[in-house]
């Protein structure tokens, strides 16, 4: 058999590619063996950003090069804004940490927020294992079981700060007509349930559909909550009588505003490293998201704690997060002046 000089040239520049490649996975695998990676979560135990960071963490490592250990720390504070600092200005810049906060850190961004002291666009992003819509709700005692009704009574609503959890009421209050009055300071979405059950608030803010599922099934069973409205770009399936946010906008101009609002669903519960991570590591981590998913294993243990995935991969987040802050400057600035220019209730 003849050979061509093209073709001799194509098989070497073949070959000289594979023997680089494996050279860079074994120099991942020689960095990340018998090391441990941290996994910062940027809310109390027991929410769903905890509880699907904690199933990423049992399983991920895995599927790493060297097989690192991944471990949970939970540092909340700030709706997650001081893990996201963290994270952004103090870890390592190695690929030795991991995180996940808020899915509208990229909508604070785009509105401009002065207190936001990151750029979430120079975050690597890894992966989310569940695009979802998210809800707000009522306590079954509330008396408020529609938006209708939230217009006409006064609802106490639990929130954590500067995170979906005030925006949405604020943004509702602002364009429905709707009476939440928000309380702030929640560490995280458990505490809100655990004040719901209380009577400390008679709803909850945001949380997302698919941790309802899986966090409090009896509560959906028993009818313990009122779900008033979905937040996303399309209905959720098995929510077809719930309404749509922006399903719910008196004007166009008012949509373009809830559907800035609705858009970081699809951040769900976002798994990310620091800025400057070298190349081939940040390749090894998202490689090893993609096949986690893809795994039986991983699967059969999600759907035993009820977990829903609709997995979205590493790069697409990244072109998701970096679409939302490059949001045009009338409709991003309108929409800060809504969730800005409503003062909250910090009491507990």
């Amino acid at each position: 058999m003849r050979f061509g000089i093209k073709s001799c040239v194509s098989i070497l520049a073949m070959s000289l590619s594979m023997a680089q490649m494996a050279q860079a996975q074994q120099a991942v695998e020689d960095f990340y063996k018998g090391k441990k990676i941290d996994m910062i979560i940027g809310y109390t135990p027991g929410g769903t950003y905890d509880l699907y960071a904690r199933l990423v963490a049992r399983r991920l490592g895995d599927y790493i090069p060297g097989k690192p250990s991944i471990v949970p720390r939970n540092m909340p504070g700030g709706g997650s804004r001081v893990a996201a600092t963290y994270v952004y200005n103090v870890a390592p810049k190695d690929g030795t940490v991991l995180a996940t906060a808020d899915q509208s850190l990229s909508v604070e961004q785009a509105m401009g927020d002065t207190q936001l002291k990151i750029d979430v666009n120079k975050f690597i992003y890894i992966g989310n294992p569940n695009a979802d819509n998210n809800t707000t709700v009522t306590w079954q005692t509330s008396g408020v079981a529609s938006i209708d009704d939230a217009k006409l009574k006064e609802v106490p609503i639990g929130a954590t700060g500067g995170s979906t959890s005030s925006q949405y009421p604020k943004a509702m209050n602002a364009l429905l007509g709707t009476k939440f009055k928000i309380i702030t300071g929640y560490p995280g979405g458990n505490d809100i349930n655990l004040a719901m059950e209380k009577g400390e608030v008679a709803g909850r803010g945001s949380n997302s559909w698919a941790a309802w599922k899986a966090t409090r099934p009896d509560w959906l069973a028993q009818k313990k909550i009122n779900i008033l409205v979905q937040i996303g770009l399309e209905k959720a399936p098995d929510l077809p009588n719930v309404p749509l946010l922006i399903d719910l906008a008196k004007t166009e101009d008012d949509r373009s505003i809830l559907k800035l609002l609705s858009a970081s669903t699809t951040i769900g519960r976002p798994i990310f490293t620091t800025p400057g991570v070298p190349e081939d590591r940040v390749k090894a981590l998202r490689s090893a998201f993609d096949r986690m998913l893809a795994d039986k294993a991983f699967l059969d243990e999600a759907r035993k704690e009820n977990f829903d995935i609709t997995a979205v991969s590493g790069e697409s987040l990244q072109k998701i997060v970096a679409e939302i802050v490059a949001t045009p400057k009338p409709i991003a600035e309108r929409l800060q002046q809504i969730i800005g220019g409503i003062e909250e209730n910090t009491g507990r």
